[in-house]
């Protein structure tokens, strides 16, 4: 064939290659070889390629793979993928831009400019200069380079990477994560999740595109993943799933497969760039001086295509959002408007849901109902003939924009839905909604707007699209701010509600509340706002009735019980401050009213705590209120006249704690005297559950109790931190009696005395024990130990009940983490020898505690022998005991992520108990990095994790893992974070931890 010029090689294994290379550089050197050679890709990626690049028409779409080329993904493919809308390399060519015609090139520029969404043919059509440029803003380039290191890092540590975009609304930000997922589509496969579907179907999804005709999982291209203002549960969950899916498959840990691009709306991106510094962008309307440029340069050059009222969304931009600019605008919009007409009211309506509910819109068919369109165009629908479809949309779409007035068609724009196809309008952007609504305040005010979108008979009365518009005004009076969400603050009542009880007045926020109440059929949420807001104002005996209707629609509702309990508390409390500041002798009969009111919210709490679903709930703040109430209660009894002395305090103690009542009290409390009986045992219940909560789970709120629950901000942000608080308080209401000097000899001091003062130090129970262990200065967490170990009475076994005997263990236990040398701590075999006595309680129910510390104190320091020995027996059953327990609550078992408390070191004696903190402190960064360094698992990698931790030898099988005791019995373990179980039954090793649901694993490995 004349040379090698007119000669290209092909073959698909890179084996045959290398050894026919061999054999042909007797006539050809391995040089130009190379330069002809097209080594280890497939016929049908070659095939692909070819086409690709002639431009053939085809019919697939076409997906980049690692040999640099390309393959066809069969549309059937991607349909199978239906939680993804995967962007292929060749996204749009089938676009024939002779066809489209500039006026609707135009209309797809303009509908972008207005506010409306990129979509991908605008950027195809960019690409090929058939319309402007469309601006990268200045995070485009970071966010690039961010994948750019990805791409090429060797040094890479998770197989997950995340890329966070935090946006103000219209700053462009959602259009910076398309432009990125358009320019990377040739360099990674990338698609857009649709969250309409659970995690586990889009993991399953796109791990097909990851290894969609790759050969070679180990090469494979990084997924791009577009995830659009998803909750933070929803990211982690996925990326889970991806992580589980990665380890599953045996693909290396420092392989990247997956990027997940979180684009979330934010008013504040600076702070959440502040809170979550790694990989994190923040996109403002601010604009950089070089963007200024850009923006201007564009405004000019799209001023001359559109009139500027039409491109307002790019103005406002190029203007940076400026208030000034804004105000203007719509002033001048409005000066003609007549405030009488439907078209105005629609704009009003409109603008107050989109204001406060983001995403928010009104159907295209709710619009023309309100408009009285509906009927000559259903009388159009019905004489038409079918074929016409599309003559008949251009007619309705005519129809109703000649029917919108001249602000209307400036202010809104119209939206059609990829996923339902249903047509809709919103203002073109949130703060000119704002604005509108401010500047017509004059003649209506928000609440009377609200008013009017209520009692609209036509609009809630309308069936097509209803679901989404009962929706959104549903959401106008219940849902809140949350900062996690990315709002400015926490918010107490619905944006809505707190503009009309600040800006308006607090009656028309009521009135709002009870006619929204009546609209949604007697809603028990709204009924339950209504309660709050009245609580709130001091509204009491109003609040108790809506509370208690709210309860009548749902009687077992959690939150709704809380509600009630939460009015009689502040009712209590108002109560209470009202006659302490009196300053005057408190006689048992002045205090009968508040009493009931402080047992009635007891009573309202405790039918909270038993509701089914509280078993659903991470931390049921009803126990918080309990407590709050009680310790309230008995420091106002303490106050009493006839206990005020330190004699009647003692008279006190013994009405509480005995039968005794005396005679003062005897009939004014008639109707409480059991109760207020029961508050030393009931409140200590309380803490208990609160605590017991926090040793299972971790800290973790799901939308629903975000949404309804009413936490204070210490019981949500660190509750640990306040049980220790008032645990102490509770224990403090008990101990006033007792002088310092008798408290200092624990042999001395009787039972009761010496439990409080325990509980007063953090050593009333598990949690505060070992929260005491967070505390940074490890010598003062050792030294408050050490006080509480001081108060237990020599002989333990005899003086000391089962719950005190547990807590001194765990503090001795604790106590060796944060001091291994402090003169106080016991032998690994003296507490061994303590925990005895639960081994012999066979038909003794145990608390859990108890079967946890077997767990911990009784786990080999060597690997388990073949033959079973008492040592091997006590673990086993312990643990077999724990997760008998978590069966039993298999529905508490979901309402939050596993807590381990320790893990398993390669010490000896009581050093091989490791706490989770020491392995925190080895993990250097902020908490969102910290965070995903456990998620990722690159906190195995640390290295003095590693000198730290010792790894366990165990073995799968059917899916489960076990650690083999004895050749007669096996211990099955709980696998953690991404340390998913491979296919196949293999023997692996892992790190151990302890919690109580049993032990669990992490970075689980196949043995070598």
């Amino acid at each position: 064939m004349s040379g090698h010029e007119n000669i290209v090689i092909i073959s698909e294994s890179r084996e045959n290659y290398k050894k026919w290379s061999s054999l042909a550089q007797v006539s050809c050197s391995l040089d130009i070889l190379e330069q002809i050679s097209v080594v280890g890709m497939p016929m049908s990626h070659i095939d692909a390629t070819i086409q690709v690049h002639q431009l053939t028409s085809h019919q697939d779409g076409c997906l980049p793979v690692s040999n640099n080329g390309v393959c066809f993904i069969k549309s059937v493919d991607m349909e199978r993928m239906n939680s993804l809308e995967v962007v292929c390399v060749d996204q749009c060519d089938e676009t024939n831009v002779n066809v489209m015609g500039q006026e609707q090139i135009q209309k797809i520029e303009q509908y972008f400019y207005q506010g409306g969404k990129i979509d991908w043919v605008n950027l195809w059509l960019a690409d090929r200069n058939q319309c402007g440029e469309v601006i990268r803003r200045d995070a485009y380039a970071e966010i690039n380079k961010m994948l750019e290191d990805l791409e090429r890092s060797d040094s890479l540590k998770r197989s997950i990477e995340n890329i966070n975009i935090y946006h103000e609304p219209g700053s462009g930000g959602s259009t910076v994560a398309r432009q990125i997922i358009w320019n990377w589509r040739k360099k990674m496969r990338c698609a857009v999740v649709k969250q309409s579907y659970q995690a586990t179907t889009v993991c399953e999804h796109a791990v097909q595109l990851w290894n969609y005709k790759e050969i070679d999982k180990n090469p494979c291209l990084p997924v791009l993943l577009l995830l659009e203002d998803c909750n933070a549960d929803y990211q982690d969950d996925l990326r889970r799933e991806l992580n589980n899916a990665v380890t599953t498959m045996k693909i290396s840990p420092s392989k990247l497969c997956f990027i997940i691009l979180c684009c979330k709306r934010s008013l504040d991106p600076e702070r959440m760039c502040t809170a979550l510094p790694l990989r994190t962008v923040g996109v403002t309307h601010k604009l950089s001086p070089a963007e200024k440029k850009l923006f201007s340069k564009k405004a000019g050059s799209l001023k001359l295509k559109f009139e500027p009222e039409f491109i307002l969304t790019f103005v406002l931009m190029s203007e940076e959002f400026e208030q000034s600019y804004i105000t203007g605008f719509v002033e001048n919009l409005l000066k003609e408007i007549d405030h009488s007409s439907l078209q105005t009211q629609l704009i009003k309506f409109v603008a107050l849901l989109n204001s406060h509910i983001e995403n928010s819109y009104l159907s295209v068919s709710h619009c023309e109902a309100f408009l009285g369109l509906r009927i000559h165009l259903d009388k159009f629908d019905k004489t038409a003939k079918p074929s016409t479809s599309t003559w008949i949309n251009e007619v309705r779409h005519q129809t109703f924009e000649n029917s919108l007035s001249e602000q209307a068609r400036y202010f809104f724009i119209q939206l059609k839905s990829s996923e339902t196809h249903i047509s809709s309008v919103r203002i073109i952007h949130h703060l000119i909604a704002k604005e509108i609504l401010k500047q017509l305040s004059s003649y209506q005010s928000q609440s009377e707007i609200a008013m009017s979108l209520l009692q609209d008979k036509v609009l809630f009365d309308h069936r097509f699209g209803r679901d989404d518009f009962r929706k959104f005004v549903r959401d106008l009076f219940i849902k809140r701010t949350k900062k996690s969400k990315g709002d400015p603050n926490d918010s107490w009542f619905s944006p809505l509600i707190e503009h009309v009880r600040e800006k308006e007045d607090v009656e028309k926020a009521i009135d709002l509340l009870k006619l929204a109440y009546t609209r949604f059929d007697e809603d028990a949420f709204v009924a339950q706002q209504l309660a709050r807001l009245l609580n709130e104002n001091k509204y009491f005996e109003e609040a108790e009735i809506w509370a208690k209707r709210a309860k009548s629609h749902l009687p077992q509702h959690i939150y709704i019980l809380d509600t009630l309990g939460q009015v009689y508390k502040k009712w209590f409390y108002s109560k209470h401050d009202a006659i302490c500041k009196k300053n005057a002798d408190i006689q048992p009969e002045d205090i009968t009213d508040i009493i009931d009111t402080a047992l009635k919210g007891i009573t309202a709490f405790r039918e909270s705590e038993k509701c089914p679903q509280s078993q659903m709930v991470c931390l049921n703040n009803s126990y918080f209120g309990e407590v709050d109430i009680g310790c309230r209660l008995l420091e106002l009894l303490s106050n009493v006249d006839i206990f005020s002395t330190k004699e009647g305090k003692r008279e006190l103690m013994d009405y509480l704690l005995t039968d005794y009542i005396p005679e003062e009290v005897q009939k004014p409390w008639q109707k409480f005297h059991g109760l207020l009986k029961g508050m030393k045992n009931s409140i200590r219940i309380a803490l208990e559950c609160i605590s017991d909560d926090l040793a299972h789970f971790q800290n973790f709120a799901s939308e629903e109790e975000e949404e309804l629950a009413e936490g204070e901000p210490e019981t949500v942000n660190n509750p640990r931190k306040w049980l220790l608080r008032k645990s102490a308080v509770y224990a403090k209401l008990f101990f006033h009696d007792i002088q310092e000097d008798e408290a200092s000899d624990a042999n001395i001091v009787s039972p009761l005395m010496r439990q409080m003062k325990i509980f007063q130090l953090g050593g009333g129970n598990v949690t505060t024990i070992l929260y005491l262990l967070s505390n940074n200065n490890k010598r003062r967490a050792a030294a408050k130990l050490e006080e509480i170990i001081n108060l237990f009475p020599t002989d333990l076994n005899k003086d000391l009940d089962q719950t005190e005997l547990i807590n001194f263990i765990f503090c001795q236990i604790a106590l060796s983490c944060a001091s291994p040398g402090s003169g106080k701590l016991l032998s690994i075999e003296e507490l061994q020898n303590l925990c005895r006595p639960f081994c012999n309680l066979k038909k003794t129910v145990l608390p859990e505690t108890a079967y946890f510390l077997l767990s911990l104190l009784f786990w080999p320091e060597d690997s388990m022998g073949k033959k079973p020995s008492n040592t091997s027996d006590v673990v086993t059953n312990a643990i077999k005991s724990l997760q008998r327990y978590t069966e039993i609550k298999s529905a508490a078992s979901r309402k939050g992520r596993i807590f381990t408390h320790f893990l398993l070191g390669k010490a000896r004696g009581l050093n091989k108990i490791v706490h989770k903190t020491t392995i925190e402190e080895f993990c250097k960064g902020t908490l969102s990095e910290r965070r995903l360094k456990w998620q990722g698992g690159e906190v195995w990698t640390n290295p003095d994790v590693v000198k730290e931790l010792k790894r366990v030898t165990g073995y799968t099988e059917n899916g489960n893992l076990f650690v083999q005791v004895s050749d007669q019995s096996n211990i099955r373990v709980i696998p953690l974070f991404s340390a998913s179980l491979p296919n196949s039954n293999e023997n692996v090793t892992f790190y151990l931890g302890f919690s109580l649901h049993g032990v669990v694993a992490f970075d689980i490995k196949v043995a070598e």
